[in-house]
C-alpha cells in the first residue's frame, strides 16, 4: 500500500480550507482510501490557522509568507521526512476535485510516470472551467517555450494539481523553484528525462477569495516565467 500525502498550500483561505478538508475526509470514508493531508499555512493574515486548529486539520504554519514555491517545498520536505511514496499538490480553494486524485496518481502507482499533471487542456471535454481567455493565451505561450526547450508539449503548464513519486519528492524537498514553480519545475524535470504525463481532470472556479495571480500581473508573469524557462535550458 502506497503512502499518499495531499499537500495543500493555503494563504488566506479561511473561507475555503475547512470545506476542502471535509471533502477529502468524506471521500476517504466512502471510498476506503487513506489520503493523508498536510495544510501549509503560508503566513496567512486571516483566520486560516485558527480554522485549522479548531477543526484538527493537520497543518504547518510558516512564520512569514514564502509564496507558493516555498509553501509547497515545505510540504515536500514533510513528505520526504515522513516516508511518503506519492505526494499530490492540491489547492485549498475548492478548484481541485478530490475525485480525480485516483486518476492522477494511477500512472505513478504502476511506474508509468514520475510526475502526473492534472490538466484542463489535454482534451476539450474534461473541464468546463478553463480560466480566463487571457490566461489561456499565456498558458499556450508558456507551453510553446517549454516545448522549445524540452521537445515535450505540456498543455496545462500552470496546473497546481500534480502528483510526484518518491524520487521527485526527495528532489523537490531539497530544491524547488521559489518563483513560478509549476512551469519552471516541469521544464527542469523534463530536461533531465523524468517521465511526465498529463491526465484530463475537471476543475472548478475558486469558491471564495481571490487568486494570488492578479490580472494586471499576467503580462509580467508570462515574461518572467518564459525567461526562467530559457535559463533552465542553459543549465549544466
Amino acid at each position: 500500500m502506497k503512502k499518499i500525502l495531499l499537500i495543500i498550500p493555503a494563504y488566506n483561505e479561511e473561507k475555503n480550507i475547512l470545506n476542502t478538508y471535509k471533502k477529502i475526509i468524506e471521500y476517504n470514508k466512502i471510498n476506503k482510501t487513506d489520503y493523508d493531508v498536510i495544510v501549509i499555512n503560508d503566513g496567512s493574515n486571516d483566520k486560516t490557522e485558527e480554522v485549522c486548529i479548531k477543526n484538527n486539520i493537520p497543518h504547518i504554519s510558516l512564520i512569514c509568507n514564502l509564496g507558493i514555491g516555498g509553501a509547497v517545498q515545505t510540504g515536500y520536505r514533510y513528505a520526504y521526512n515522513n516516508g511518503y511514496d506519492i505526494a499530490v499538490q492540491f489547492d485549498g480553494d475548492g478548484q481541485h476535485d478530490i475525485e480525480y486524485v485516483k486518476d492522477v496518481i494511477a500512472p505513478i502507482v504502476i511506474g508509468q510516470a514520475d510526475m502526473v499533471i492534472g490538466s484542463r487542456f489535454v482534451d476539450n471535454t474534461s473541464s468546463d472551467f478553463k480560466s480566463s481567455k487571457f490566461r489561456r493565451i499565456g498558458i499556450k505561450l508558456i507551453s510553446f517555450f517549454i516545448r522549445l526547450t524540452t521537445k515535450r508539449k505540456i498543455y496545462d503548464t500552470t496546473s497546481g494539481f500534480r502528483a510526484v513519486n518518491k524520487k521527485l519528492i526527495e528532489k523537490f524537498a531539497n530544491k524547488y523553484p521559489v518563483e513560478y514553480p509549476e512551469p519552471v519545475s516541469t521544464t527542469e524535470i523534463l530536461k533531465y528525462n523524468y517521465k511526465v504525463l498529463e491526465i484530463a481532470v475537471s476543475m472548478n472556479e475558486r469558491e471564495h477569495g481571490v487568486s494570488s495571480i492578479k490580472t494586471w500581473k499576467n503580462i509580467y508573469y508570462m515574461i518572467n516565467v518564459i525567461l526562467l524557462i530559457i535559463l533552465v535550458r542553459g543549465e549544466k
